[in-house]
């Protein structure tokens, strides 16, 4: 029996089923922005010949996501969703104990590789979840909610991580990471029922998992949302890999830096309420290409401004507050709707679609964030400019998508 056919998965409240779904995400984002405010004082304890290297925890931790992806969506067809978040939850505690633990900056590193191996598991069910019990605009919409909500976690995290350093050290951070992934435990085996029933299954045997991967990778949509997606990631990762050093070596406000982050961070997250509003009007691809075309427009004009000396005394500080509001402004525009564009066709093998979208699209973005990352010279001037040619590489990518998709 195949799962268009098998019983109506239960759900809840919608309004609990969002929450859940944001605390599910959040792990990513709790993860990574804690960190941001620990950075400087790690590269000064682990890498004191080159503090600069620290950024590389956030970027490993993205590194096993992405690795782990390739894997958690095909198992959760086969074994459940519900399991298969419990399980990535628990490596994911393991990883966070192996980072408190290490005496050195490698071991750290290897620490947030398996703690971003165990976040694909809740990071990339919860979308097969969602998948499972909504499609098209409605999904896009429920994710845009979702995604609001997590915006919060961001807006909160470094301010978090600041008071855990100054109680515990920045080793206490990776306790606070156990602690938020077993509170998220705790809720989804409480109240959230499965939502693929065992006859609507697959099974766990090479053959099938490659024809499912097929199916997934032949779509024409898949392989564009891939491409966008990464630009995108990379963009993301980039800018935030130097955001700490920027607000403190380049603007000297190190200190004050988690309030600014939160405040952009909300600042942002409208960007998802707005989204979640327009896009059942004027749907996904017209708010895709809209946020695309305005990114390279800002980004591209930073850069000239920046590079060509052109800002003007004191300025400088507010055109790159609103430059990265912009940045990730453009996030809740297109990355939850480049996603429910790509999964659209795809509810039979949610799971898969999910694993493959997510690992590739991530590994890729991972791959050109690093050396855009490792780039910082003190400046906006060089991110800005590699933002802009990633969103206009994106925005090229979409033309590419078959015209029923545009």
């Amino acid at each position: 029996m195949t799962q268009a056919t098998a019983a109506p998965a239960p759900r809840l409240p919608l309004p609990e089923f969002i929450a859940l779904m944001a605390m599910l995400f959040a792990t990513i984002a709790f993860s990574i922005d804690a960190m941001l405010p620990a950075l400087p004082e790690i590269g000064l304890e682990l890498s004191p010949e080159s503090p600069n290297r620290a950024q590389l925890i956030l970027t490993s931790f993205v590194l096993g996501m992405g690795i782990g992806t390739f894997v958690t969506g095909p198992l959760s067809d086969s074994f459940g969703r519900r399991r298969m978040i419990l399980a990535g939850s628990a490596l994911y505690c393991v990883g966070a104990a192996m980072a408190w633990a290490a005496p050195t900056l490698e071991g750290v590193l290897i620490g947030r590789l398996v703690q971003g191996l165990g976040a694909a598991g809740p990071r990339i069910v919860a979308v097969a979840m969602v998948r499972d019990l909504y499609a098209g605009r409605q999904m896009a919409r429920i994710m845009s909610f979702a995604m609001m909500i997590f915006t919060l976690v961001p807006a909160v995290a470094p301010l978090v991580g600041t008071w855990i350093i100054a109680f515990a050290g920045w080793r206490g951070i990776f306790l606070a990471f156990v602690l938020f992934s077993a509170v998220s435990m705790v809720w989804l085996m409480a109240r959230q029922p499965e939502t693929l029933p065992p006859a609507a299954r697959s099974p766990l045997r090479m053959a099938p998992l490659m024809a499912a991967a097929r199916e997934v990778m032949m779509h024409r949509v898949v392989q564009v949302s891939i491409a966008m997606q990464a630009m995108l990631f990379a963009a993301l990762f980039g800018t935030l890999s130097q955001i700490q050093y920027l607000f403190d070596q380049t603007y000297g406000r190190g200190d004050s830096f988690p309030y600014w982050f939160a405040g952009i961070a909300l600042v942002s997250g409208s960007a998802s309420l707005l989204n979640a509003q327009l896009v059942m009007k004027l749907g996904m691809r017209r708010m895709v290409r809209l946020a695309l075309v305005a990114q390279v427009a800002i980004s591209g004009a930073v850069a000239v401004l920046t590079l060509g000396g052109l800002v003007p005394g004191g300025a400088g500080f507010a055109l790159f507050l609103v430059w990265v509001c912009g940045v990730f402004f453009m996030t809740g525009f297109t990355l939850g709707n480049i996603n429910a564009i790509a999964m659209e066709p795809l509810g039979r093998v949610a799971g898969m679609a999910a694993s493959l979208i997510a690992a590739v699209a991530t590994v890729a973005g991972v791959a050109l964030a690093v050396p855009l990352g490792l780039a910082f010279d003190g400046s906006i001037g060089p991110l800005a400019l590699g933002v802009a040619g990633l969103a206009a590489l994106a925005a090229l990518f979409q033309l590419a998508l078959p015209a029923q998709a545009r």
